[in-house]
């Protein structure tokens, strides 16, 4: 009635400008795709098997190629009906530390959880990424470096060094107007 796509769903996307074509098959609820979809080649072998939430990517998606099974990704999806969303962001400074942060959504997935890289042929892993809300776990693993977490202290150190990197006539100008009462500034915003 309200022209939007409803219920189990075959697409078939034809062969174009040197792409492949392939099918899909899932369901749509209210015009979005929703839960389990899986795409195929136009041979019928498995290219992937994607869930879905509010037609966004929602846990796990599994990619595989001719030979086998060759990375899973996880996602987290945020309503898209909403204007504004609340997610938890991690600190920077102190490890499993989170702050609840206000954005603008945009209709997007997060990445969100395990990501794996396989051998499709052996099966064997290459490597997998950790992501907490579209943030990289440890970036550093890449490297082989471990995260280490930061406790109390080292966060007193990194603001120790902070602080002495601030020059003389800085602290200066800032004992000198540390008791002065501060000047609005005119921007233009209108307060709302």
């Amino acid at each position: 009635m309200k022209n939007k796509k409803q219920g189990k769903w075959i697409e078939r996307t034809q062969p174009l400008r040197g792409n492949p074509g392939f099918e899909e098959e899932g369901q749509y609820f209210n015009g979005r795709k929703e839960g389990l979809w899986r795409r195929y080649n136009l041979q019928g072998d498995v290219l992937a098997m994607e869930n879905y939430r509010w037609g966004l990517f929602n846990g796990i998606c599994q990619y595989y190629t001719l030979d086998g099974l060759e990375h899973e990704e996880s996602y987290k999806a945020l309503d898209p009906d909403k204007e504004y969303d609340t997610i938890e962001v991690p600190d920077l400074f102190a490890s499993n530390v989170f702050k609840k942060v206000v954005i603008k959504n945009e209709g997007y997935a997060l990445k969100h959880g395990k990501w794996t890289f396989y051998d499709p042929r052996t099966g064997f892993i290459l490597k997998t990424q950790s992501y907490i809300r579209d943030s990289l776990e440890n970036p550093l693993a890449v490297f082989g470096v471990k995260q280490k977490p930061l406790n109390d202290s080292a966060a007193v150190d990194i603001k120790k060094k902070a602080l002495a990197l601030k020059t003389k006539e800085i602290l200066e100008w800032e004992k000198k107007n540390a008791g002065k009462k501060k000047v609005k500034v005119r921007d233009g915003s209108t307060g709302y």
